[in-house]
């Protein structure tokens, strides 16, 4: 007798629908797996048979073979080893084949029986969603996180009787599982953080580099920051996320997803509420930066998606994993080739970049004298190629403070101000994009910056001129009037006027060097 038990897998950060067909035939007692199995999945054997072993039940002493369909898709992981397990308790006839029906299950099984979680849960549930699924059974650990996947019953199960009990024709009495439920909208608004660690206003000083930040986190530009050591570049940056709009329920859908496949979702917090901060250390190789590995996982990149990516002492990384960013800088998604398939990541980040404006750290500085000679500054700022720079919307120097800046007791504009600032001017593109698949201004194409970026005869007489004295490019020329777009926003103001493109200018500050 065959019987199918179905299951699911992650490719990139979709779910598929796994068919796992069991049979049991006469022969040498063996379990054996095919379709494509990976060698976590051949270790499933000796799991399963412990797991039955130590939980009183019968295992057929007969061979086993079962078969994970589609055979062509790679299979990996132990999260099949529950409907492995499953499927032989049907195969067996301990478990009514036809009390299966759109079911789906999951989970790593111990060898007392005992279900783990595994990751991937979500994107696998809202994938099965699609193929007409009803009912899940995932590990207890993973029923938070599974029932963020809306009209799906989730059963969290926590011991393979528990099932077994669940599907016995002896059970008549209310079944003690019962579908664990989440409302992820409340979740969502009482997680939102609204008093940040790190608050603008406890950074002195430093207010052009404060509005530079808010212009990135309205429009979702690029900045680099250029200081001398001590200059504040880290603390503003760390500041950055308490005055980034929150996630809309899409947003944190997506986010998790990602979270999910890679493994770092937590039982108690299923749901990720908080726009992402990803600090990258100079150490960091191109793969672990853009994801990859023999099965594409995701990167860094990937993981700042809807939030920021961090690069710290920019220049200090290798050339050829900076270069490896343009791309994804560019288009908003990262795609990873292999010679069996080709997946895209999601990569939609706000690069925010630091670094010291020579090896020394001091050049240009009031205080302190550069010991750099002119060769040595003009190697150092080489390892910045012209197209990742001309991707890079916001350049701006971030200056030492004077000692009467570091003397002040005043407190700074708060994060909290700063944030509702932002939100209205999120809200003016969300309402000014809703028909054009994007979302801020950094995302506008070429036909979309023609539509609403228009500028009178004076503006473009001003803009002329800047492109003639700083020899700015085609794409330098587009991130202005992006960043004029967002400027005026934030003014509240429909069309771009001269000071809101003479401030995007200001920004460009490498370009006017």
């Amino acid at each position: 007798m065959v019987t199918q038990v179905i299951s699911g897998t992650t490719v990139g950060i979709d779910g598929h629908k796994i068919i796992v067909e069991t049979d049991i035939a006469g022969g040498v007692p063996a379990i054996i797996i095919v379709g494509l199995p990976d060698a976590a999945m051949n270790e499933a054997r000796e799991r399963i048979r412990g797991a039955f072993r130590n939980s009183n039940i019968d295992f057929p002493i007969h061979k086993v073979v079962i078969n994970l369909a589609p055979a062509d898709l790679k299979k990996e992981g132990s999260l099949y080893d529950l409907p492995m397990a499953v499927g032989i308790l049907t195969a067996n006839e301990d478990i009514d084949i036809t009390k299966l029906e759109d079911t789906a299950f999951m989970g790593e099984l111990s060898l007392d029986g005992s279900i783990r979680s595994v990751a991937g849960i979500l994107p696998i549930v809202l994938g099965l969603k699609e193929h007409g699924i009803k009912r899940v059974f995932v590990p207890k650990d993973n029923q938070a996180e599974a029932a963020l996947a809306e009209d799906i019953e989730v059963f969290g199960v926590s011991h393979l009787c528990e099932v077994l009990e669940f599907f016995s024709d002896e059970n008549t009495e209310e079944p003690k599982l019962k579908p664990y439920k989440i409302d992820i909208k409340k979740y969502l608004q009482d997680n939102f953080d609204e008093n940040p660690l790190f608050d603008f206003k406890d950074v002195k000083g430093q207010q052009k580099a404060k509005r530079a930040l808010e212009i990135a986190a309205a429009g979702g530009h690029n900045i680099l920051m250029v200081g001398s050591p001590g200059a504040g570049k880290t603390l503003l940056s760390k500041c950055f996320t308490g005055i980034l709009p929150p996630l809309e329920l899409s947003e944190a859908m997506e986010l998790t997803k990602i979270y999910s496949i890679s493994g770092l979702i937590e039982k108690d917090k299923p749901l990720v509420t908080k726009r992402p901060f990803r600090p990258v250390h100079h150490s960091a190789s191109a793969v672990g930066i853009t994801g990859g590995g023999s099965t594409p996982k995701p990167g860094e990149i990937t993981l700042a998606h809807r939030g920021t990516l961090f690069l710290d002492e920019v220049v200090e990384f290798p050339r050829q994993v900076l270069e490896v960013l343009r791309q994804p800088l560019e288009d908003g998604v990262v795609t990873i080739t292999r010679a069996q398939n080709s997946i895209r990541f999601p990569a939609d980040f706000t690069l925010l970049a630091a670094m010291n404006p020579c090896p020394c750290g001091y050049y240009g500085d009031n205080s302190k004298e550069c010991t750099c000679s002119p060769f040595q500054i003009q190697r150092y700022w080489s390892r910045l190629s012209g197209p990742l720079l001309d991707r890079i919307d916001i350049q701006i120097n971030v200056p030492r403070l004077k000692e009467d800046e570091l003397l002040s007791v005043s407190d700074g504009e708060p994060s909290k101000v700063i944030r509702e600032r932002v939100i209205k001017a999120r809200n003016i593109q969300l309402e000014r994009f809703k028909d054009e698949n994007i979302v801020c201004n950094s995302q506008m194409l070429p036909k979309q910056i023609k539509r609403y970026c228009a500028l009178d005869d004076a503006t473009k007489m001003v803009l002329k001129n800047a492109i003639t004295k700083f020899n700015l490019s085609g794409r330098a020329y587009d991130r202005i009037l992006k960043l004029s777009r967002t400027i005026a926003d934030l003014d509240n103001s429909t069309k771009i006027e001269t000071k809101h493109v003479l401030e995007a200018i200001q920004y460009r500050n490498l370009d006017r060097q």
